[in-house]
């Protein structure tokens, strides 16, 4: 990553690709996008030097639009894909674009075990609710008895908590934003690619065309608590709460702070509440896989050196050969 002293060599428009960008108009992708432009020109990353993946919905087209490298997988196997990318070659900044749907239904396991791993990679998920490029279904996020206009009838299931299940399965960043929210998108997804292990950010999206409960507008209310009227979304650190774990060796702290981020993640309330959750910092899976497998290198299998100066392989395949030799 660039010195934060560096002079800014890379414009937003660097990262911005040619593609023809077919969104609904008002749609929570454009802010989410153009967030992740933006952050990557404030850390002033070499374009080549990050990946972006993805799987299968209206928010996994995401890599047609940065210019940077890209690669869009199969439905809910985007994690795995990118976990490949990052174990072979550490150096890459890689980053997941994806669905409420595409990460938590079809991809839910994928996902769990990607915190498990602690791999380090960020995660933006865009939660609409609904499943947008199949024509509005109710996605695992829509909570039970809720009917957007997209549903025939009201959900009969129960909505999961992202953000909890982030927690119970490793994760060592744990935010949430909000698509229209553009400083705090901004400011969050820096932190999250700054930030060394696995990390979600769970963005708040509205999809004007199928979920009519929770549009623009809803999120821009006012509501009324305790006899006061407050915006509905709002930023926990404006509260006093900080989810970061100052010395991860000490492990009082990291289950205080884990406890507190339940707590404030299983909140029932009428408000949406943003920020990081919960940060710690642990061992990645490729520094702890590079331990147990010195030959690997710090710089992984991509900096491993498969010929010699003439152009001859250094590995010798032959008694592998000979095996099947009739």
């Amino acid at each position: 990553m660039a010195s934060e002293t560096q002079t800014l060599t890379y414009k937003v428009t660097d990262y911005k690709s040619e593609a023809h960008n077919d969104w609904c108009p008002g749609c929570g992708d454009f802010g989410i996008l153009s967030a992740l432009q933006h952050t990557l020109a404030d850390l002033q990353l070499d374009p080549w030097r990050v990946a972006v993946c993805s799987g299968i919905g209206c928010s996994s087209k995401t890599p047609h639009f940065v210019r940077t490298y890209g690669v869009h997988t199969l439905h809910g196997r985007s994690l795995p894909f990118a976990a490949g990318l990052k174990l072979a070659n550490p150096s890459l900044e890689v980053i997941v674009v994806g669905g409420d749907g595409d990460g938590y239904g079809i991809g839910v396991g994928h996902f769990v075990h990607a915190g498990r791993r602690n791999v380090d990679l960020t995660y933006i998920v865009h939660n609409n609710e609904v499943y947008g490029l199949t024509k509005g279904q109710a996605s695992p996020t829509l909570q039970q008895g809720l009917q957007p206009k997209s549903l025939p009838a009201p959900n009969v299931l129960q909505g999961v908590n992202p953000l909890a299940m982030a927690l119970s399965a490793g994760y060592t960043f744990v935010a949430r934003s909000y698509a229209f929210d553009a400083k705090h998108l901004r400011a969050t997804l820096t932190a999250a690619i700054r930030h060394r292990g696995m990390a979600l950010v769970d963005v708040l999206q509205p999809c004007p065309t199928y979920n009519d409960l929770h549009d623009k507008e809803y999120f821009a209310e006012l509501v009324e608590i305790e006899g006061r009227k407050v915006p509905r979304v709002y930023h926990i650190e404006d509260e006093g709460y900080d989810g970061k774990v100052a010395d991860p060796n000490d492990e009082r702290e990291v289950q205080f702070k884990l406890r507190a981020a339940f707590e404030r993640v299983m909140r029932h309330e009428e408000r949406a509440a943003l920020g990081v959750f919960f940060q710690v910092r642990r061992p990645t899976f490729d520094e702890r896989l590079a331990r147990a497998i010195p030959a690997l290198g710090a710089g992984g299998p991509a900096a491993l050196r498969i010929a010699d100066a003439s152009g001859r392989p250094t590995t010798d395949l032959s008694s592998l050969v000979r095996e099947y030799l009739v």
